[in-house]
């Protein structure tokens, strides 16, 4: 073999001053395709120098959005989409979270615990809000816990007819037909419920005037405090203040060991309700009665001090107080008794001479400037005794009406034509519906004030 085989030239080391071929222009002989190529490609800029290695690898940032999250917790910076990085917020921006890094404050990454809550975080998934009661957002605020009441909650099934074939037929259905009460029927609930409506916390006085004796004022009076004392509850009293015999207790059950007049002398030592029951009576009834002294010489000194010292003591503990009142309107007892009433009941009886004397009284409260007892009064019309005469006593009542707004008609009844004591279950139908009647026409006075 022959010498004549090139022998390789000897490498050069790095450290050697000579310039690279490899980074200096491109040479001649490369060619016009490899000039024109390399004019186009991009020249590394200033920051891609600087990034470049010790090698001259130029190291590439990591796309955070590529790297799945942990299972725990996605790491910070880490977004289901966007760019990787973002400009943190400067110091004073409102928008900044302290703690929050720049990575997180992109759109589409929430903090664990900072997730919307209820319709929020519904509307934010796209779905329905969930319903909100009109209730929860009024303008008064949400309801209290008294608002929550039987009557709201709880249903209620209509009760059983009270009388006639109604009743028979709602249990002979065992109770599936229920035609409801009569019209009487309700009319007669709506004039309870009038009668035992709330008076407030004054007390009320309400006379029984006549200006003749016979006339059935006592029975009157004792006809309505009972149905008074029955349909309320409250106190009720009655008060005998006839100067002369009064027999408003007799007309009452019951006893009582003191009178009026033993009252007057105790009135500073009465400071209680229990104290001031052992003066009046009640028995077999709601209604309690102060009654007077039988004897007419003691009862006659009974004058308008005492009357005015005896209803300011009845007034701390009744609501109404009724007064059984003589027959002299010039009396000192009357003066006291008008200028507290806050109403009057008027009896006149069914004859001539009765039903005159009982419209004189109008015309003497009118002349003594008492226009506002007439307007207001009530006149009774007492036949209770017997209606055996040929007086009409329709025309009574028609005369009545023309002075005062209400007049009542008080049947006759054996047991109150009997003149002893009154029990109210033993009246006719008749008599009691006028009593409540009367009842009904007084509140509604008292009421009116």
């Amino acid at each position: 073999m022959s010498d004549s085989t090139p022998k390789p030239a000897p490498r050069r080391s790095p450290s050697q001053d000579e310039p690279d071929s490899t980074q200096d222009a491109p040479a001649a002989e490369d060619g016009a395709g490899e000039a024109a190529a390399d004019s186009q490609a991009p020249r590394p800029s200033a920051e891609n120098a600087a990034a470049r290695g010790p090698l001259g690898i130029l190291s590439v940032p990591l796309d955070l959005g590529s790297v799945p999250p942990a299972p725990s917790a996605p790491p910070a910076g880490w977004l289901s989409g966007g760019a990787a990085t973002a400009p943190a917020p400067a110091p004073d921006d409102p928008a900044a979270v302290p703690g929050q890094s720049a990575a997180s404050a992109e759109v589409g990454y929430q903090p664990r615990g900072s997730e919307p809550h209820g319709q929020d975080s519904a509307q934010a998934a796209g779905g329905e809000a969930p319903a909100v009661s009109e209730r929860r957002t009024r303008a008064e605020g949400p309801e209290s816990a008294t608002s929550l009441t039987s009557d709201r909650l709880v249903a209620k099934s209509p009760a059983a007819p009270v009388g006639g074939w109604r009743r028979w037929l709602y249990f002979a259905t065992f109770g599936y037909v229920n035609v409801g009460d009569s019209d009487a029927v309700r009319s007669q609930r709506a004039l309870e419920h009038r009668i035992a409506v709330r008076l407030g916390e004054k007390t009320r006085y309400v006379p029984v005037l006549s200006r003749k004796g016979g006339v059935g004022k006592t029975t009157v009076t004792t006809l309505l405090g009972m149905a008074l004392a029955d349909l309320r509850e409250d106190r009720v009293i009655a008060m005998d203040a006839n100067p002369d015999r009064g027999t408003l207790s007799d007309r009452n059950p019951g006893r009582a060991s003191h009178t009026a007049r033993q009252l007057v002398k105790d009135r500073f030592e009465v400071n209680s309700f229990a104290q001031l029951s052992n003066y009046t009576a009640r028995e077999g009834s709601r209604l309690d009665v102060l009654a007077s002294d039988a004897d007419p010489m003691v009862a006659h000194a009974f004058n308008d001090a005492d009357y005015r010292a005896v209803t300011d003591i009845l007034g701390r503990y009744y609501s109404i107080v009724l007064t059984d009142s003589g027959t002299g309107m010039v009396h000192s007892v009357m003066q006291g008794t008008l200028e507290k009433a806050d109403a009057v009941v008027l009896v006149s009886g069914g004859s001539v001479d009765e039903a005159r004397l009982a419209s004189e009284t109008l015309s003497w409260l009118e002349a003594h400037g008492r226009d506002d007892l007439v307007r207001k009064a009530i006149v009774v019309v007492n036949v209770s005794a017997g209606n055996g005469t040929r007086v009409n006593v329709d025309e009574i009542e028609d005369h009545f009406r023309t002075r005062v707004g209400h007049v009542v008609r008080i049947p006759h009844d054996r047991h109150l034509a009997e003149g002893s004591q009154i029990e109210f279950a033993k009246l006719g139908a008749a008599t009691r519906e006028a009593a409540i009647e009367l009842a009904g026409l007084v509140v509604d006075q008292l009421t009116g004030d």
